[in-house]
């Protein structure tokens, strides 16, 4: 059997909507099958479930009765002023690291005194360890992200409260 011949009946099957073809020919036998759905030009139909609009029914607004306090003439408290902590940001993404390696000590704890130039942290991006270090003299008040934790960039990682 001739291959451009050959070439040309594969082509043929291909463009067609036949699923079954078979040739048989000076005693060479040629069978070609195809399932249903397999076509190049068939696009599969998607069915998507209805949305559930049970919560987009408006329930039935109650009336809000305020309550009246009874007026009495006591001194307003002076609020303490508020403490402002500085916010230690990730300059980029990545996974947060308390410590130089998973064995040694942490460089900061809660409590620690820092001054600027201390490494308070690692943020690990694309196998490159970049120190956070401070830019202020403080006391850190919390740690807001937990060690081995992922980071996004401008993520606020821990807060220190200035001298």
């Amino acid at each position: 059997m001739d291959l451009n011949y050959l070439r040309k009946i594969l082509k043929i099957f291909d463009q067609s909507s036949l699923t079954d073809l078979t040739i048989e020919e000076d005693g060479v036998k040629i069978s070609l099958s195809r399932k249903i759905g397999t076509h190049p030009e068939q696009v599969p139909n998607f069915v998507f479930p209805p949305p559930d609009l049970s919560k987009l029914i408006a329930q039935p607004q109650v009336p809000l009765i305020e309550k009246k306090e009874p007026e009495t003439h006591v001194e307003e408290k002076k609020e303490a002023p508020s403490v402002t902590y500085h916010k230690i940001n990730s300059p980029i993404v990545g996974t947060f690291y308390r410590s130089p390696s998973p064995e040694a000590e942490p460089f900061v704890e809660v409590g620690t005194h820092v001054v600027p130039g201390q490494t308070l942290c690692i943020v690990e991006a694309m196998k490159v360890m970049n120190e956070i270090e401070s830019d202020i003299s403080g006391t850190v008040v919390e740690i807001l992200v937990e060690n081995g934790k992922p980071v996004e960039y401008n993520q606020t990682l821990m807060l220190i409260k200035p001298d």
